[in-house]
């Protein structure tokens, strides 16, 4: 299992609007991207803080072929909703630790 693990900093006026771009128009993207498992979202306490969304994997490279072929478009669609640039940080995710999650995705 892969995960890229995405920070920026929200605008806190714009959180409606930003929940709302995700769940009608990112969620169906990732949604048809093959590998591509679930969308974990992050929003901290204090409004200036960076938030994180974790993105989840079957495989390094269907998130790769994400990567190259439909994350530019994602960030156009998020850019209006953010004060920083968005990071993205790729990490294995050790199943041998996660076997409640991992079934729980694969359910």
């Amino acid at each position: 299992m892969f995960a890229r693990i995405l920070e920026f900093t929200p605008k806190p006026e714009k959180k409606d609007e930003f929940i709302k771009t995700v769940k009608n128009e990112i969620l169906p993207i990732l949604k048809k991207q093959p590998g591509f498992l679930e969308l974990l979202p992050f929003f901290p306490e204090i409004p200036t803080e960076k938030a994180i969304a974790i993105s989840v994997w079957t495989e390094k490279k269907d998130a790769d072929k994400y990567e190259r072929e439909m994350y530019q478009k994602v960030v156009e669609l998020l850019k209006p909703f953010v004060t920083t640039p968005i990071t993205v940080k790729p990490y294995m995710v050790e199943t041998k630790l996660a076997e409640h999650f991992v079934q729980t995705v694969a359910a």
